[in-house]
């Protein structure tokens, strides 16, 4: 069964696992103390620390493992906002960042510091002028993801780090979803990484701050991991998650060149295969094992168990695969179509013959649900002779991705240069009506709140 979700958790390397059957009869003691068994252990949490450093591209003395990459996340924010406090307590985010940097940035505005947030464009990606004019004077933390992991988009870290430099502001760099791919380029001032997103085991995570930054630990004090991340660490968990790092890094080079071949093959078949597919992200600048792509009038929570039932482990970013109803933070913030949302991610060795027959298996599956859902494909059916100059549809009640099909019907009902007006209390309305209007070249004339839902009026232009 292939499993298409590494952005999520990658399958255990062999090379983990082989370090953490060994180091669990070696290196169980407290590595704190003196006694050969302490030694011991002592011995190889230095050797994983050293080898960690050097996949990272720091000092060992700057690098320390916490219990997760989001505990990483969150011990670095603090502690830099804590240690440059008298700078101020500003923080710039980009709209795209992994939840665990958001919900920072929450807890912090909600002590009373100020937040930022850079956009991005229609690919997810911000721009150096975009954190230049974020910074300011009381500005006391930047923080931009290496990679998307929603859409895969590599972000300009060298060139937003150089901006921040300038500025004097540290920059810390989310790099979960590239570090197994490379070292992060540019004189960024602090990382966070997490050992299963490369193939290490769950429960590590990596921090790295660089010497000279300012940085005050929100913890109690504690004598391990240099104060920053306490308690007895995870011995057998950090010596595979090194390891593992090591080695995904050997086969890195190749492997990319190999899945980009592959993911590529994706990204122009899936649009030939699927009608009405938008595919996100950069084309050019990303990561080399991810694609992610989003199917026009599609449940997106039973397009993936679709996907399930045929053999295929994949995720999303839709709203219909959560209980908020509403879309990604990611995808909103790109303003790119979020119904229908599959993201695959492959995990090291996918074979060309498991992603052609994923390809084989896709059609049918979106086919079905669109069905199921009582529309085999809107754009494509003959257009109803045109009645009235404009038209109002009630999609109130209705859920994602019932108010785009409703609009995609209606649309052939008025002339061209008519309007069709949707009314909607789905808050993905928001997002996918416009969306729609670009893959079908309309015109998107905008919003208008009413005493129940939302009026999203479209001009027909074809």
């Amino acid at each position: 069964m292939p499993y298409f979700d590494t952005a999520s958790a990658a399958p255990l390397h062999p090379v983990a696992r082989q370090a953490l059957q060994a180091s669990l009869d070696e290196g169980w003691a407290d590595p704190a103390r003196l006694y050969r068994e302490g030694r011991r252990a002592r011995l190889l949490l230095d050797a994983a620390r050293e080898a960690a450093a050097e996949a990272v591209g720091c000092r060992p003395d700057e690098l320390v493992f916490t219990p997760s990459g989001t505990h990483a996340v969150h011990t670095g924010i603090a502690g830099v906002l804590a240690g440059r406090r008298r700078v101020g307590e500003h923080l710039v985010v980009s709209a795209v960042e992994h939840s665990s940097v958001l919900h920072a940035a929450d807890a912090h505005a909600a002590r009373g510091g100020t937040v930022t947030e850079v956009p991005v464009d229609r690919a997810g990606a911000v721009t150096p002028a975009g954190y230049a004019d974020a910074l300011g004077p009381s500005t006391a933390l930047a923080c931009l993801q290496s990679a998307n992991h929603e859409v895969g988009t590599v972000q300009p870290v060298a060139e937003v780090a150089e901006v921040c430099g300038a500025a004097g502001v540290p920059l810390l760099v989310d790099a979960a979803q590239s570090l197994g791919w490379g070292p992060v380029e540019g004189s960024w001032s602090v990382l966070a990484a997490s050992a299963h997103k490369w193939g290490g085991p769950p429960g590590v995570g990596l921090l790295a701050v660089r010497k000279g930054v300012r940085f005050a630990a929100q913890v109690p004090a504690d004598e391990r991991e240099s104060g920053r991340s306490p308690g007895f660490v995870n011995l057998p968990a950090i010596v595979a998650a090194a390891a593992s790092l090591r080695a995904v890094r050997a086969e890195a080079e190749a492997e990319a060149a190999r899945l980009r071949v592959l993911v590529d093959r994706i990204r122009r078949r899936v649009v030939r295969l699927v009608p009405d597919v938008e595919v996100v992200g950069d084309a050019d600048r990303r990561l080399p094992h991810l694609v992610t792509f989003s199917c026009l009038y599609v449940d997106g929570e039973t397009l993936l168990h679709e996907l399930d039932r045929a053999g295929y482990s994949v995720s999303s970013g839709s709203s219909c695969t959560s209980s908020t109803l509403t879309p990604s933070h990611v995808l909103r913030a790109m303003g790119v179509l979020s119904e229908g949302n599959v993201r695959v991610s492959l995990p090291l060795g996918t074979t060309a013959e498991e992603v052609n027959a994923f390809l084989e298996v896709l059609p049918g599956a979106v086919a079905g649900v669109r069905d199921r859902l009582g529309v085999a494909a809107p754009s494509a059916a003959a257009p109803v002779p045109p009645g009235a100059e404009s038209v109002e549809v009630d999609a109130l009640g209705l859920r994602c991705p019932q108010p785009v099909i409703e609009l995609a019907r209606a649309i052939g009902t008025v002339p061209v240069g008519g309007t069709v007006t949707v009314l909607s209390d789905d808050e993905v309305a928001r997002l996918d009506i416009p969306a729609w209007c670009v893959m079908r070249g309309h015109a998107y004339l905008g919003e208008a709140e009413r005493p129940t839902g939302v009026a999203y009026t479209v001009r027909r232009l074809l």
